[in-house]
């Protein structure tokens, strides 16, 4: 059912899931601990029914279709493997580092939405030093 969808549509999931994932990370400090499947959905759902412009362009048969959501839950899956194995830039992880030496501090990062996380913290916590 997904392939149906104009190329702008199919687009536009693919970077609501995304958006919706990394601001979900962020929100719980990409801690594999506090991450729950559910509530990342949960926030995903809110997010399309309220922000995105694209859920009120696909027809209602569309939408209830059991199909439908069975490819949406399998391109959310697709978007998530592709962010976690998006590794870090060589830019990201040399600022890391350097932010980390200055801060004398040892975050882990797995991938590049990750390493942006981080990166911001260490950022963050540097302008507080000044």
């Amino acid at each position: 059912m997904l392939k149906k969808l104009s190329p702008n549509i199919k687009s536009s999931i693919t970077r609501s899931i995304s958006q919706s994932f990394e601001q979900y990370m962020n929100e719980i400090g990409w801690s594999a601990e506090h991450y729950n499947i559910e509530q990342f959905y949960a926030n995903w759902r809110e997010y399309i029914t309220t922000k995105a412009l694209w859920y009120d362009k696909i027809p209602e048969d569309v939408i209830s279709d059991p199909q439908f959501h069975e490819d949406l839950a399998k391109r959310v899956e697709e978007v998530l493997i592709r962010i976690l194995n998006d590794p870090p830039t060589e830019e990201q992880i040399a600022q890391i580092e350097i932010l980390q030496e200055k801060l004398n501090t040892h975050y882990e990062y797995g991938c590049k939405a990750e390493a942006v996380y981080v990166q911001n913290l260490l950022e963050e916590n540097v302008g507080q030093l000044k």
